[in-house]
This record gives C-alpha cells, structure tokens and sequence, in this order.
C-alpha cells in the first residue's frame, strides 16, 4: 500500500514539472537598459509576461537578453527582428522611412501636440485597429505589441536660439524624418541618434540636436550642449516593440495573449516613466549647468508657418494608406481636444 502511495505521488510531481512549458525568449535593442524604451521593455514587459504567465503556471519563459547594441545598432532594428535576430525587440520606425513610412506620421506632422501619454493611446489603438497600420507591421514580419514615443522635442546646443536668425548656418543632429522640421530654417540636418550626439557635439561635426529631455538626460548630451531652447516641436511615436512574427504566431494561445496584455502594461508604465524621467531630467540637467530658454511665441509662430508642406512627400509615398492614417491621426487628437499648430491634413 505504501508502494502504492509513493509512486502516486512521484507521478503527480513529475506530471506537474512536465506540464509547465518553458519558453527560450531572445528580447533585444540598440540602446542601453537607462533608455526610456528599453527600460520599459526591461522593467515592464519582461516581469509582466512573468507574473501573468505564473498565474496558471503552464508555461514560463526563460529571457535571453541581448540589450544596448550587443547584437545589432539602431539603423537595423527592424532587420533584427524581422529576420529573427531577437524574437522581441525595440523597432525605431523613426529611422525606417522608406519600410515603414505609415508609422512615421507623426514626424511629418510637427507641432501637433506634446502630450506623449496622449500619444501612446492614439499609437496603440491605430496599431490595433487600423488596417494600414496592422498590415504594415504583418507586411515587415511583425507584431506590434505596445507603443514606443518621445516626450516633446527641443533644441539642445552650444547656443540659445532667441529667433529663427539664430538658426542660420548652424548644423543640428535631426535623426531620420526629423530633418524635416529644419527646412526653411537656415539649418542643416546631420543624421544620428541618441547614442551618436555626444561625440558628433562633442567633435564639431554638429553643434546640437533636436531632441528630447528623457534622452538627453542619460546620454548625458546636456554636457556638450549646455543650452536648451523650449520649442514644443511635439512628442512623437518613435516605433514599437513587437515581436517576430512567425515566432509569436508559433508560440502557445495563453502565452501569445500575455505578451499582448503585457504590451498593454509597458506603454501605461512607459508614459508614466517617460513623464516622471523628463521632469526631473529638467531639474538635474539645470543643476549641472543646463540654461534654458524659451523661443518667443513670434518665433515659434514662423517657423511653424515657414514650414513647406512636408507631408505632401510622405503622402505622394504612401498614397491612399497614407491619408487614412493621417486623417485617422488628427481625428484622433481632435476627438481628445487638442487642434495643432498647423492643419497637416487640410484638404484631405
């Protein structure tokens, strides 16, 4: 009888080991773990995924991670997850122009609101639902699973900016589409990203950037670039991070639908960190020597006007897709009562 029992029991341990399904996940990103999206990624998602998955115990998942640039740099975000370099990575679409220009709205419509939080919740639902946005992540060999943006963008340089004159004949880091927002400024875009503004302000190859305070805070820049102008240019959707498509189709129901609702988690706890990690990113850069300046609203008002009709290329690229997402877009802000500084979709 004994006999019996013991072997009963071994039969339910060891039942109940096997039952439990552990998954090999490689996570990746350019970018160190003290960036905004990464620490999202890091702090949220990962142990998010964990707990939900530890409410039933079926499956758990064994993290490989291959953070701050060990596997790929920021111009190949969408590649390495694509070709399943990672399974789930951070994709800067901001630098992905001509593969996934539809993401890049926002970057062709500046001076349309800096509320990032707002941003994410616009970002995640047209991910979701809207079909050009959808397809196009599915198109690249990917799932979109939680939105990655920008708090709103400024001037950091080795100067002030009092008006527009002050912009002539200066060269500024404008990553990607970003470029845009300087034409008809008398500046000249230079191409980077966070992990290249130091040494290119640093060097003299530029001399400063537009960019943002949760950025420039742990990439340290305000050091070379003592001087920011406040110019409210506007949060962006920088990308997303999501996941190998073949991967995370092949992976079990439950698990699948904790990775969803995890991406649900990372973009609430990534506006809360992204809003928490500007402001006191503006209070420890002044205490190490950061000026601020605001650009009069005069100013601000020609720049905005100056602007050529930058969305037009975007548009004539995208075609029909592209005025569905931007129509999307601005009804979108509408709905939540913000009317930006220039309508990007008039005459849509």
């Amino acid at each position: 009888m004994k006999k019996i029992v013991l072997t009963a029991a071994f039969a339910l341990i060891a039942g109940s080991a096997a039952a439990q399904q552990t998954i090999t996940v490689n996570i990746g990103s350019s970018h160190p773990e003290q960036n905004i999206w990464v620490y999202a990624m890091k702090n949220t998602f990962q142990p998010e995924v964990n707990r939900i998955l530890a409410e039933t115990g079926d499956y758990k998942v064994n993290w490989v991670e291959n953070y701050a640039g060990t596997l790929y740099k920021f111009t190949d975000t969408r590649e390495a997850v694509m070709d399943g370099i990672v399974d789930i990575g951070m994709v800067g679409t901001v630098w992905e122009g001509a593969n996934m220009p539809l993401q890049n709205v926002t970057y062709f419509t500046p001076f349309a609101t800096e509320d990032h939080r707002m941003i994410i919740e616009i970002f995640d639902d047209l991910s979701e639902n809207l079909p050009e946005l959808k397809d196009s992540w599915a198109e690249n060999g990917m799932v979109h699973l939680s939105s990655l943006i920008t708090d709103s963008y400024d001037i950091y340089a080795t100067f002030p900016v009092s008006s527009m004159e002050d912009l002539k004949n200066r060269k500024l880091n404008a990553p990607g589409t970003s470029a845009n927002w300087l034409r008809n400024t008398g500046a000249t875009p230079v191409d980077g990203a966070l992990t290249t503004y130091y040494t290119n302000i640093q060097t003299g190859v530029t001399e400063g950037t537009l960019s943002f305070a949760s950025g420039i805070l742990p990439t340290r820049v305000y050091e070379v670039a003592p001087e920011l102008t406040r110019v409210g240019i506007g949060s962006m959707y920088f990308g997303g991070l999501a996941a190998n498509k073949d991967f995370f189709e092949g992976l079990p129901e439950p698990v699948q639908q904790a990775m969803r609702e995890a991406g649900k988690a990372t973009s609430t706890a990534h506006g809360d960190y992204v809003a928490d990690l500007a402001a006191r990113a503006l209070d420890e850069m002044q205490a190490a020597g950061l000026t601020i300046h605001e650009l009069p609203a005069a100013e601000k008002a020609k720049w905005v006007e100056n602007l050529p009709n930058i969305i037009e290329p975007w548009l004539e690229q995208t075609g029909d897709d592209g005025r569905v997402v931007l129509k999307a877009y601005f009804d979108a802000l509408r709905a939540r009562g913000v009317e930006p500084a220039r309508a990007w979709d008039e005459g849509l």
